[in-house]
């Protein structure tokens, strides 16, 4: 079954993170304007280390994907015509990013979305004038993605002026971030080891890291954080209850079976995000939490790591009534993610502006 809605409103939150109000997309004065980086120096089990986040709820469209959906619309550009229409699959920020996008070129533009879509996400597509399709008929792999998907199949068929960007395969997705989320953030870090790790479900911002490291050799251990249930990485299907990680397939950009990966359930996530708020007034979304988690796994299991980065995909918004809700979390299991860890000291974010990197420019890799 498919709910179609074409207009909506919503109200918008401001944005503070620990330093002062920030107006994601903002610039900072000449070059490029780049998401935060924050240093929380932590105690865990009495041995300090150091977490960086990477807030990308501060990019201009509220996520991370504001850079994947800048990506696909350079490279359909060129087919869009007079009557053309654009329709992605989305669990939601991908859909907020390409609808702006859309209004702003006067393209028409359709997300399909599913239950799991929150609520904020999808009200805010169709305040930018975006239609959206909701599919709730599971996919019998634990999640929507499949059936969102083979109704994307069935309308190409019966409506050729539709235009498909195709997040899951087209190689503008990892292509956005060897260029430009994965230099930007090793010019914001310390020149020193790190674990990176990023959160998956096309597998294109791991597949452009993996790029990026390969060439340009940083010093990171790159680690993918996937989800119990998701078949991104390989692995058994089953259900899954967080938007913006894991995926009912697996990913077009990785080898299956990809390591190091490690993965984490919703409980460990949401506690995580909960965790990180109350102890350091830093909100941060769902998959976000994911990775989180699995630092201060890390951080145990390694006394000797003093280092872990976390790539956060989006920030709190969009989950007040999800992942923040008292209420909603009821259905989780309870678990103690922050066990044996005190904050320490929380470092204001620093909203470098950087010199728009020249292999943005040339379209290449710049070691």
């Amino acid at each position: 079954m498919m709910r179609s809605t074409a207009t909506g409103s919503r109200e918008r939150a401001g944005g503070m993170v620990l330093g002062g109000p920030y107006h994601p997309g903002e610039s900072q004065g000449s070059g490029v304007a780049a998401t935060p980086v924050v240093a929380v120096k932590l105690s865990v089990n009495d041995v300090p280390v150091s977490l960086w986040l990477k807030l990308e709820g501060y990019a201009p469209h509220g996520s991370i994907k504001g850079r994947v959906a800048q990506g696909l619309w350079q490279d359909i550009s060129g087919r869009i015509g007079p009557r053309t229409e654009i329709i992605e699959s989305t669990s939601g920020n991908l859909g907020l990013a390409l609808a702006s996008l859309a209004v702003r070129h006067r393209v028409p533009f359709t997300a399909v979305v599913d239950p799991r879509s929150t609520a904020a996400v999808v009200a805010a597509i169709q305040s930018l004038g975006g239609r959206t399709i909701t599919v709730d008929t599971p996919d019998g792999a634990g999640g929507y993605l499949l059936t969102r998907l083979g109704y994307i199949q069935e309308r190409l068929r019966d409506h050729p002026g539709l235009l498909w960007p195709n997040q899951y395969a087209n190689p503008a997705n990892p292509r956005a971030h060897a260029l430009g989320t994965a230099p930007e953030l090793r010019a914001q870090l310390p020149p020193r080891p790190t674990s990176v790790l990023v959160a998956v479900s096309t597998g294109g911002t791991l597949a452009g890291f993996r790029d990026y490291v390969t060439a340009a050799r940083p010093g990171w251990e790159l680690i993918g954080v996937d989800v119990v249930g998701s078949a991104a990485l390989g692995g058994r299907r089953g259900p899954r209850l967080l938007p913006g990680i894991g995926a009912s397939r697996q990913s077009a950009f990785l080898p299956q079976g990809y390591r190091p990966a490690l993965r984490v359930s919703p409980a460990e996530a949401v506690s995580a995000c909960v965790w990180l708020r109350e102890s350091t007034d830093i909100g941060v979304g769902a998959s976000s939490g994911a990775l989180v988690a699995v630092a201060l796994r890390l951080f145990r299991a390694v006394p000797s790591r003093s280092s872990v980065t976390c790539l956060c995909p989006d920030g709190a918004e969009h989950y007040l009534g999800t992942v923040y809700s008292p209420r909603w979390r009821e259905r989780l299991p309870v678990v103690d993610v922050a066990r044996g860890v005190e904050v320490i000291a929380v470092e204001s974010p620093r909203f470098d502006t950087l010199p728009g990197p020249v292999s943005l420019r040339e379209g290449r890799v710049a070691p």
